[in-house]
């Protein structure tokens, strides 16, 4: 297997180009090769084989979608933070609607389905840890319902926008974190 970095990463990239465009089925070797601009048979040098390949891309969306250390700087506010990653998910749309391809693709690939499972829970703990580590309001469980429905609310407006037309998703927002992470909750 060949090891440049950059190529890796271009490779991955274009798979995710693929991968959102096209769907899961048209998620090949030579299509990646096509999207990448180079030789056929070169996405073959990098990874194995396509299982190989969608769990790279797994980990590749992940780099594509951690937020800017800027961005977690300052005063923090939950609303404030989740209305930024609406924007990234926005901005990295396609990045965005691969994962939710992987996602389905997983329902029918178990091994798929225990990296997709390992890999989500250690993000969710991860951001569960840091939340409470920062001392915004909520518990536990609070940050876990937050976490769904701004999935919920992703998955919505990155499908069909326009159902979220007649509401703010701004403001959608802010009354989930009102709601689900109150000031004056007991600890």
């Amino acid at each position: 297997m060949r090891q440049n970095p950059q190529r890796r990463a271009a490779l991955l990239d274009a798979a995710i180009e693929v991968l959102a465009r096209e769907g899961s089925r048209g998620l090949t070797l030579r299509a990646v090769d096509k999207e990448a601009g180079v030789p056929v048979g070169t996405t073959t040098n990098y990874f194995a084989d396509r299982s190989q390949l969608l769990v790279e891309i797994l980990h590749r969306t992940r780099e594509r979608l951690t937020p800017d250390p800027a961005d977690l700087a300052g005063p923090l506010d939950t609303a404030v933070l989740l209305g930024r990653l609406l924007e990234r998910m926005r901005r990295e749309r396609s990045v965005h609607i691969a994962m939710l391809e992987l996602r389905l693709e997983a329902t029918r690939r178990p091994e798929l389905q225990r990296e997709l499972s390992g890999f989500q829970g250690a993000e969710l703990e991860a951001n569960i840890a840091w939340h409470l580590e920062q001392g915004l309001p909520g518990d536990r469980r609070g940050v876990v319902l937050l976490y769904l429905a701004m999935l919920g609310l992703i998955v919505d407006d990155l499908t069909v926008p326009e159902l979220l037309e007649p509401h703010s998703p701004e403001a959608l927002i802010e009354t989930m974190v009102e709601r689900l992470l109150p000031q004056d909750a007991p600890d």
